[in-house]
């Protein structure tokens, strides 16, 4: 029997397990794939406070380490389901199952990708699915952005401060972002709108050099030197399998707010996975360590 029952080896599920095990009680983490999250991908990190530079990698490995460290529990399963028995909750996995006296769900997202070729390979080479992670590293230089949403125009505008050029690539003649943010940025001298416009290719030996675009309206194809394309087409978050036991919003996100408190007496949710405005590494952190807390609360109850 488990005091938390932790879905999810990322920053927000290990931080919760750092700060379930500071408080006595016994912690086990559940991660389907490798630990560490999307962070992991990041060749720097230099955004999260007190630490000035450290790769994604680093970063998880050494929080993974704290908190096994710290005595947390770590299991390799996929996770295909959760139950509530009244007295326990019982975590089942693709060959056993796991009870625990409160459960976090720290399942994270995935970045809905182009598809186009080349993205995979020079993900973390120029490559990119967060603005404000990786745009310091393209200062003075020419990047483009996709999407049409308000994620990828607040992504230009922040980029417009740091970038040389920012074009901005959708595949619809208007945007479904805010209308006060694209009138921002027509008015930015360094933003380009590419409307009516995909991807169909990212050029590239060992970083990005250029992307081809096909033209919808006329089905012409053209090059786009740039050294770098942040992707921003929409966040896939993997709740389904919890859709009957916590409450979802029309997007598939975990409802809960700042507090970590789902539907569900018990059950608590942080990071990516929940709903939220702001998506970062230190508020996957905070919201590890929120939920914990809560956790704890909940099983002195």
């Amino acid at each position: 029997m488990y005091d938390i029952g932790i879905i999810g080896g990322g920053t927000a599920g290990m931080t919760a397990a750092v700060y379930g095990q500071r408080a006595g009680k016994k912690t086990l983490i559940i991660e389907g794939g490798a630990f560490g999250g999307q962070i992991t991908s990041s060749p720097n990190v230099e955004n999260y406070p007190g630490i000035a530079s450290v790769s994604g990698s680093e970063f998880s490995m050494n929080l993974l380490d704290q908190a096994m460290k710290l005595g947390a529990d770590t299991v390799t399963e996929q996770v295909t389901g959760i139950r509530d028995e009244g007295g326990q909750k019982v975590i089942v996995t693709a060959g056993k199952e796991y009870s625990c006296k409160s459960i976090i769900l720290a399942t994270g997202v995935t970045h809905r990708h182009l598809g186009a070729p080349g993205e995979e390979r020079l993900t973390g080479a120029g490559v990119s699915y967060c603005a404000t992670c990786d745009g310091m590293f393209f200062r003075g230089r020419d990047v483009a952005v996709v999407g049409g949403g308000s994620t990828a125009l607040q992504d230009a505008e922040f980029l417009s401060n740091y970038c040389k050029k920012v074009f901005l690539i959708h595949r619809r003649d208007g945007f479904r972002g805010e209308d006060s943010i694209v009138k921002r940025l027509r008015e930015k001298e360094n933003v380009e709108f590419i409307l009516s416009a995909t991807v169909k290719e990212i050029v590239g030996e060992d970083m990005v050099e250029k992307l081809i675009l096909n033209h919808k309206k006329t089905g012409e194809e053209s090059e786009l030197p740039v050294s770098g394309v942040f992707v921003a087409v929409g966040q896939i978050p993997k709740n389904e399998i919890f859709a009957d036991t916590v409450k979802l919003d029309a997007d598939g996100f975990i409802l809960a707010s700042e507090d970590c408190i789902t539907s569900h007496p018990g059950i608590f949710a942080a990071g990516d996975c929940r709903t939220k405005e702001v998506r970062q590494l230190t508020t996957a952190a905070a919201d590890g360590a929120v939920a914990a807390l809560a956790a704890c609360k909940y099983i002195a109850e």
